[in-house]
C-alpha cells in the first residue's frame, strides 16, 4: 500500500495537510505498540512494524520534498539515483552568475544590493518551485523529473537556488 493510500490521501503534490495530521494520530493510536503490549509476539512485531511505516510514511508526506520525490518514485522515477546529474547547463550557468554575485555582494557588504539580490532570487525560486508543483499536479512527470535532481535538491533541501542558500550563511 503506498503511503498516500494509507493516509486515505488522493496521490498528488497538494494535500490536505490537516487531514493529514489527523489521520496520522488517528493511525497512531490504533497502531501503537503499547496497545499489543498483552499481545502475541507476532502482533507485537506487526504493532511495531506497522508503526514504524506510519511514522516513514508521515515523514514523507509532511515535507513537500520528500512528497515530492515520493510521488515521482511511485511513477517509476528516481531522483536519488546516483544517475541524476544536472543536464541543464543554463540552469548550472545561472547558479555560478548568481555565486559571483553574491560573493561581490560579501565583498561590497553593500546591505541595499543584498537585500535586492535576495528578493530576486526569491522571485526565481518561487516560480521554479510553481512549475514544479503545476508539474507534479497535472501528472507531467517527464517534465516533473526533468527538472533535475540538483533542481530539486535547491528547491527543497537547500532552502531555495544554492545562492538563496548562500545568503542565508
Amino acid at each position: 500500500m503506498d503511503y498516500f493510500t494509507l493516509f486515505g490521501l488522493p496521490a498528488r503534490y497538494q494535500i490536505d495537510t490537516q487531514a493529514l495530521s489527523l489521520r496520522f494520530q488517528d493511525l497512531q493510536r490504533q497502531y501503537h505498540p503499547d496497545k499489543f503490549a498483552n499481545g502475541t509476539q507476532a502482533q507485537q512485531l506487526a504493532a511495531v512494524q506497522q508503526s514504524a511505516t506510519i511514522n516513514q510514511a508521515w515523514q514523507t508526506l509532511r515535507h513537500p520534498l520528500t512528497r515530492a520525490e515520493y510521488l515521482l518514485s511511485l511513477h517509476g522515477f528516481d531522483l536519488a539515483s546516483e544517475q541524476h546529474t544536472v543536464r541543464d547547463t543554463a540552469f548550472l550557468m545561472e547558479q555560478l552568475t548568481l555565486r559571483e554575485e553574491l560573493d561581490d555582494i560579501e565583498q561590497s557588504k553593500d546591505d541595499a544590493r543584498l537585500e535586492s539580490f535576495i528578493k530576486r532570487v526569491q522571485k526565481m525560486f518561487d516560480a521554479r518551485l510553481q512549475q514544479m508543483v503545476e508539474q507534479l499536479d497535472n501528472a507531467a512527470w517527464d517534465a516533473a523529473e526533468q527538472l533535475d535532481n540538483a533542481a530539486w535538491d535547491r528547491v527543497g533541501r537547500g532552502g531555495g537556488y544554492g545562492a538563496q542558500t548562500a545568503v542565508s550563511r
